[in-house]
Formats: C-alpha cells, sequence, structure tokens
C-alpha cells in the first residue's frame, strides 16, 4: 500500500478508499470487496499493486462504513453495494487526477455481484473481472443488461460456486468469458493461483481499456 493514499468518497455517508495512480494511466480499476473483506484485504491490495505495475490505476473502497457492518444484513445487500460502487464511479469521475481513466470494475465474491449490478445500464464501465464471484447476485435482469465485458475467473475446487457463475454467464448477452483456475479454491491460496488471477485480470483489462466520457 506504499504506492497508495486515503481518500474519503462521499458525504452522506463518507466511505474510505485507497488510491493508487501510476504513471501514463491507461485506465481505472474500481474494486468491490466480497462479504466481511474490505479496501485492506490482503489479497485485492496484492491485485490492485499488480494492476498498477501494469498501468492501471486502482481505488479500493470500503463499500460500508464501520457502523453499516454491524449488521449482517448490509453485507448481503447487493443493491445497496452497487449503489455505493456508483458513487464510487461518480466520484471518480469528477477527480481531476483521473481525467480521461475509464473506470473498470475488479468483484470478488458478493462484491462480484454488486458490481455487475452496479454496471448493469452505466455505459462509463469499461470491463468487469469477478474473482471467486457470486455474479448470480446481481440478478438475471441486471445480467441481461450488462454491457461491459465481463471475465468470471472461478477456482475449479470452488464446489457450487463455478455452476452459479456457469449459469450467470448464460443469462448474460454482453461480451463475457469464464475462466477456471485448475487446482484453485474460493480464496485463490494455493500457490500460484492468485497470480494466475493477476494475469488473467490484467489481459482482460488491455483487452477492453474503453474510453472515458
Amino acid at each position: 500500500m506504499d504506492d497508495c493514499r486515503e481518500v474519503t468518497i462521499g458525504t452522506a455517508p463518507q466511505l474510505k478508499a485507497l488510491l493508487g495512480i501510476p504513471q501514463n494511466a491507461r485506465g481505472l480499476v474500481i474494486f468491490a470487496h466480497g462479504s466481511g473483506s474490505g479496501r485492506l484485504s490482503p489479497r485485492n491490495n496484492y491485485v490492485a499493486h499488480e494492476l498498477r505495475g501494469a498501468g492501471f490505476a486502482t481505488l479500493l473502497v470500503d463499500l460500508l462504513t464501520p457502523e453499516e457492518e454491524r449488521d449482517r444484513r448490509n453485507v448481503f445487500d447487493i443493491a445497496l453495494l452497487a449503489s455505493r460502487l456508483n458513487m464510487a464511479a461518480d466520484w471518480a469521475e469528477h477527480r481531476r487526477e483521473l481525467a480521461g481513466l475509464a473506470p473498470a470494475y475488479f468483484g470478488s465474491s458478493t462484491g462480484a455481484g454488486a458490481a455487475l449490478q452496479a454496471a448493469a445500464g452505466d455505459p462509463r464501465i469499461a470491463a468487469i473481472v469477478s474473482r471467486g464471484g457470486r455474479p448470480d447476485l446481481a440478478g438475471g435482469s441486471a445480467l441481461a443488461h450488462v454491457t461491459a465485458p465481463t471475465l468470471l475467473i472461478v477456482g475449479a475446487l470452488d464446489g457450487a460456486v463455478v455452476g452459479l457463475n456457469e449459469a450467470a454467464a448464460t443469462a448474460m448477452n454482453c461480451e463475457h468469458t469464464m475462466a477456471i483456475v485448475p487446482g484453485a479454491g474460493h480464496l485463490f491460496e494455493e500457490p500460484g493461483a492468485l497470480r494466475q488471477v493477476v494475469d488473467l485480470a490484467i489481459d482482460w483489462f488491455r483487452q477492453h481499456p474503453g474510453v472515458a466520457a
């Protein structure tokens, strides 16, 4: 996190975030964390660090305030989380240091469902990557209205989540691909598994840089 700085998004509520901008950034990746995780997630910070090394700005956002997190219902309120991602994208759109950078989403677990719901009908979003995600939680209507090219990355050992991703993919009309990482579980903790996620994500974002408004 040494190449990031703390920022605050919004006023009511105020969301804490980590913003990192490499030189000559080619896009902005906004992270949507899974349940029980946030901007300090070691796995997502590793992914974000590698994305910055590949030339992408990153924004790791706590989608809930500490008070909101105490109510576990909020952790699984996909509509609420999606609205916070929209807030983050709106915030980034008006930041001078992010001018010209098209936003993309990187969602994990429940955060992937929120990212897809937030992207539905939002032409600003250049691309989406889901890591061990629950895209099904976005709902069939939202999935059908996502226009951003979407990559669904799933661990081969992630049981029912593989099937849930396959079912969600059939509901999507946008460009989409599913990548299954051999020998990986839900958290991609196995040796080399998260590195494969990073390589897949970088390649996807490079293929779909988008155009900022």
